[in-house]
């Protein structure tokens, strides 16, 4: 009894850790997957600090209007004078990375959620084959999101 209540405690907090991962990366991910209809456009960036970077965002399709001003998540490769394909939130100055590098770095969260979670499967459900496939699972995001981000 005590062994299969451990197996179900860890599932639950394996799945709650999933959920968690999604949770956090459908923000950004949510923009950068379904881009109809929002404003799309090039960001110059003019400043990077505390963690935000801002500059002039130049519209691509109709829908969008020039604006002085547009705030970004500083990533690695970010620097002043970089050009970055992005997707502005609705309402808002604040952009996300448009494209393959901005798809896999909107899914971050779900990488590392997918790590933790593996070691949950390991050590609490002693589920070893299905640990190592959601570890590289994880780990095989984080590492693409990375390579693609600065690379990119």
């Amino acid at each position: 009894m005590l062994a299969v209540s451990r197996q179900v405690a860890a599932g639950v907090l394996a799945v709650l850790l999933l959920v968690t991962g999604v949770w956090a990366s459908w923000g950004a991910a949510q923009h950068v997957m379904f881009p109809s209809g929002r404003e799309r456009g090039v960001l110059t960036v003019a400043r990077c600090a505390d963690g935000v970077c801002s500059g002039a965002f130049a519209p691509g399709a109709p829908p969008a209007e020039r604006h002085a001003r547009v705030t970004l998540e500083q990533s690695v490769g970010v620097k002043k004078g970089a050009r970055f394909p992005v997707v502005l939130k609705p309402g808002s100055t604040s952009a996300v990375r448009a494209g393959g590098p901005g798809f896999l770095r909107a899914w971050v969260p779900l990488g590392g959620a997918l790590l933790l979670a593996s070691v949950v499967v390991a050590g609490g459900m002693r589920r070893r084959r299905l640990a190592w496939v959601t570890g590289g699972a994880g780990f095989a995001l984080l590492t693409a999101a990375f390579a693609a981000v600065s690379l990119g």
